[in-house]
């Protein structure tokens, strides 16, 4: 009897956990026990492990082969553990000596070719954090390791390479040549690539092209409403054209979720620009905050981590689905509670909604040309719930341009000036918040809003009146401060002024009749 050990990693979310792989080659009747709560893929392994031993020249032993990962109480997914297991049931069977302190990830082909797995960035993370830097991956994973500070990386494209490295008898290796794939550019799978997109190309519509600019500013929420072909869907998927590029924090969580959602080796660079994530209308709950059998994983909420959500015809999407971000948007993470575990995954993203007024979009003015009924539009609007609608800070209505308008010609600002104003704001409220931790005006909370950055009794009065005439509720108050602090530093006042704080109420309150 024969026992060795190997390190891997087990993924809950974004958190790794170092897994031990045991494997005990022992006599009984031939068969391979793989024990520790496997899921299906992990424990098809048992057939791949056998094939690429076969074909790279060392067969696994026609003997009983137990494998354990512990700790056996979290399950394990996935087929990053394909090459751990392998590594540890021939050392067990006395033909390699790996070292113990490697952790390995990797799965394998038939061939014995390391292949990548997704979640590589997070892995690595947590090996580092566990105090075990040294890492083996496949080829089209090296990049993506190599992105973590402190990581020592190794990468192979064969196995018969690395057991070569193990102290395997060369004479009975077989080698493989690389097999280079097509892969696609980093941030490719973050969505529709918006970078392109130009404020400039927006005829008209003064009124939204400003809210943008405050939304970018202070990281808030948009709901535009109007006609079809007004212009709603332009005006979305340039905000991130406005966005600054991400810190070295912010680009790695971003890149950890990014590595779990894609298929494994297309990612070879941080994600600097902020993600842009549109889902059909038909798109479900769980493909919306995240999901699935098993443990949880991260859905379009979390993969606009630090950029933007996007619902284009959003009272189209499953009210159920709608009302599941209402967490999110108050805490910025996501936390899925399944059987098989719990995640948590990030998810502080900038939501913009667009919506017609009614199903065929015509309901404008005295309606007479709608051709809804009025249940027909009481259901269409009712998908937009009250407490959604609060939590959204600016609600702006995008009317239908003239033929004037629209053959205007003068001169019309371009992304990267407005860009410019954005990122000035941005470090004049970093430097106002970082005292608290906090990165943007919309993260401000309630608390600090009325005791450190409390503003005078005058410049509020305008505020307080209109909460009592339109009913404002508590968190729409705090919302209209926090736009109001937004527009104060694009214009780089100190504090909001009066006439600030009107401005935000208008964002805030504008286009709300049209809802509801």
């Amino acid at each position: 009897m024969s026992l060795a050990r190997t390190l891997g990693i087990g993924l809950t979310g974004l958190n790794g956990q170092l897994i031990e792989i045991e494997a005990d080659v022992g006599n009984g009747i031939p068969g391979f026990l793989l024990l520790g709560l496997p899921d299906a893929s992990l424990n098809e392994s048992r057939e791949r492990i056998r094939s690429a031993a076969r074909n790279s020249g060392i067969p696994l032993p026609n003997r009983r082969i137990t494998v354990n990962l512990t700790p056996a109480t979290l399950h394990k997914r996935g087929s990053g553990f394909d090459l751990a297991i392998l590594l540890a049931t021939l050392a067990a069977d006395r033909n390699i000596t790996p070292r113990p302190e490697v952790v390995y990830l990797a799965e394998l082909g038939l061939d014995g070719s390391l292949r990548p797995v997704p979640g590589v960035l997070p892995s690595v993370m947590a090996a580092v954090r566990a105090g075990c830097p040294e890492i083996v991956v496949a080829a089209g994973n090296l990049a993506e390791a190599e992105l973590v500070s402190g990581a020592k990386v190794r990468s192979y494209d064969h196995l018969s390479q690395l057991l070569a490295d193990c102290g395997a008898d060369p004479s009975g290796l077989r080698f493989r040549a690389r097999h280079h794939s097509p892969q696609r550019k980093p941030g490719a799978w973050a969505g529709a690539d918006v970078r392109a997109l130009d404020l400039a190309e927006v005829v008209g519509q003064a009124q939204g092209r400003y809210a943008l600019e405050v939304a970018a500013a202070g990281g808030h929420h948009l709901l535009l409403t109007g006609p079809p072909g007004a212009g709603k869907t332009m005006l979305a998927q340039r905000l991130p054209g406005l966005l600054p590029d991400l810190d070295d924090v912010q680009a790695m969580e971003t890149t950890a979720v990014h590595s779990l959602a894609v298929g494994g080796g297309q990612i070879t660079a941080l994600i600097r620009r902020p993600p842009f994530e549109a889902p059909h209308h038909s798109a479900s709950m769980v493909a919306l905050i995240g999901g699935g059998g098993g443990v949880p994983r991260p859905g379009a909420a979390s993969r606009a981590h630090r950029g933007v959500l996007f619902l284009d015809e959003s009272p189209e999407f499953s009210a159920t689905a709608l009302d599941a971000l209402r967490q999110p948007l108050e805490s910025g993470v996501l936390t899925l509670h399944r059987a098989a575990g719990t995640a948590t995954y990030p998810a502080r993203f900038q939501l913009v909604m667009a919506a017609n007024p009614c199903p065929c979009g015509r309901n404008l003015g005295k309606g007479t040309d709608c051709t809804c009924t009025p249940m027909q539009r009481r259901r269409y609007l009712a998908r937009l719930s009250g407490p959604l609608l609060d939590r959204i800070d600016m609600q702006l209505f995008v009317p239908q341009l003239s033929a004037r308008e629209m053959a205007a010609r003068g001169p019309v600002e371009s992304s990267a000036l407005v860009a410019a104003r954005v990122r000035e704001a941005r470090v004049q409220q970093r430097e106002r918040l970082k005292r608290w931790g906090i990165g943007t005006n919309a993260e401000v909370p309630g608390s600090i809003l009325r005791n450190e950055l409390r503003l005078v009794s005058a410049t509020t009065t305008g505020l307080n009146n209109a909460a009592e005439s339109l009913r404002l509720s508590a968190r729409g108050y705090d919302r209209v401060l926090r736009i109001a602090w937004s527009i104060a530093d694009l214009n780089s006042h100190a504090c909001p002024t009066a006439e600030d704080v009107d401005v935000a109420l208008q964002l805030r309150q504008h286009g709300k009749g049209d809802i509801g």
